[in-house]
């Protein structure tokens, strides 16, 4: 998703821009029926056994999502009930087994985005010449491991644990950037001393909460804290997008810090609707979502105000960034999350793809490269469709579509 990680060579480019991409899941056997129950074929009006299909599902059938909807987007699945059809049960396993395969392999791509920018600030470092490193904002880099940060907790609590590698992958990556850049004097280091801090702590209470070893309220904590963090930032990115067209302000991150503040406070109080405390408790997810989505659009702004720019990107890492995300679909769309397929499609589409189409358009690529990128994008997503109705059964790709959506 836009949980990608990349960063253009600071030798290309002085704008260098960044860019990524409730509790503890009870176990399957726990969200069936009781033993007593029975369960409704698909399509059929024969009955079988739960605690058969219980037996069967611990061992056989991870826990799944049913289709959820965007306020719910961040609570552990229970078992797919509804459209799974059990007599189809090996295809199934077989599809989600590979679609966790295809969010693993991502990290692929996304590693060899980062290496090219490590591997250029060290040798910078090593001769000395520390100017160089000026070139990557240490803001930026803030900004995305805020956003990985953000995504770790929201996987982490999910049991996703191909996407929490992504995520701690892109954490501890992005924090190897600023840590040259520190040492680079690029960045203040009060400054990087407070981010280590929350480094540190970060990755510490995601393994103990992924791993059911941390106190309920040690991790409300840090979700308050990563929610009004990462609300604080994005209207703060958004502006700062368009300087100098519109002033330079701190205006739109203090108003949302105060909002973001007070929302924490009011969920805590018991004061909000019903809905509410679902809603602050998706913030930290899709803010880090949004983060990324914006991502994107502040590249093709920069794009459009300089079109030179296009010839410092790199189609290789335009094309990487395209893989990274685009291998995260398939199993968004599966489990039926629709923050995650959200971020990963936009950020496969407008940031990937959409760069190499500039690039075209501006003559920095061949036609054959364009090509083979937008056929091999068609066939990868309309796989991913056409395989996600055929496990669940579905007469069209569009039902799934609606599931992930609307829910069910």
């Amino acid at each position: 998703m836009a949980d990608s990680l990349f960063l253009p060579l600071a030798a290309k480019s002085s704008n260098a821009h960044s860019s990524l991409f409730f509790r503890n899941c009870p176990s399957p056997s726990r969200l069936l029926p009781p033993k007593s129950s029975s369960l409704l074929l698909h399509g059929g009006e024969k009955k079988i056994s739960v605690l058969g299909l219980s037996l069967y599902s611990r061992v056989s059938l991870p826990h799944r999502a049913a289709p959820i909807r965007a306020l719910d987007s961040d609570v552990p699945h229970p078992l797919h009930k509804g459209s799974v059809n059990f007599k189809n049960r090996k295809s199934y396993v077989e599809w989600d087994s590979l679609t966790a395969k295809f969010t693993g392999a991502a990290n692929l791509p996304f590693l060899l985005l980062q290496l090219p920018q490590i591997i250029l600030n060290a040798r910078n470092l090593m001769a000395g010449n520390k100017t160089a490193l000026l070139a990557v904002p240490w803001l930026g880099m803030i900004t995305a491991l805020l956003g990985n940060l953000s995504l770790l907790s929201y996987f982490a609590k999910k049991r996703e644990t191909e996407a929490v590698v992504v995520q701690t992958l892109g954490v501890i990556s992005t924090f190897v950037v600023i840590s040259q850049l520190a040492v680079g004097e690029a960045m203040p280091l009060p400054q990087y001393v407070a981010t280590s801090v929350v480094v540190a702590a970060g990755l510490i209470l995601n393994f103990l909460n992924y791993y059911s070893m941390l106190n309920s309220t040690i991790w409300q904590f840090w979700e308050d804290f990563i929610t009004a963090g990462g609300l604080s930032v994005l209207p703060q990115i958004m502006w700062s997008t368009f300087v100098p067209y519109i002033p330079n302000s701190i205006l739109p991150g203090s108003i949302a810090f105060v909002v973001a503040v007070a929302s924490v406070t009011l969920s805590h109080s018991g004061k909000l609707s019903e809905k509410g405390p679902k809603f602050i408790g998706a913030i930290s997810g899709w803010t880090a979502t949004l983060l990324f989505m914006w991502m994107p659009v502040s590249q093709m702004w920069t794009n459009f105000l300089n079109p030179d720019n296009i010839k410092g990107l790199s189609a290789i890492s335009m094309l990487l960034a395209m893989l990274g995300n685009g291998l995260l679909i398939p199993r968004a769309l599966f489990i039926r999350d629709l923050m995650w397929f959200t971020g990963s499609l936009w950020a496969t589409l407008f940031y990937g793809y959409g760069n190499i189409v500039c690039m075209y358009l501006l003559k920095t690529i061949s036609l054959e490269f364009f090509l083979a990128a937008t056929v091999g994008l068609i066939a990868w997503i309309g796989m991913a469709l056409w395989r996600d109705a055929a496990v669940y059964r579905y007469n069209s790709p569009l039902r799934s579509l609606k599931e992930l959506v609307f829910g069910s």
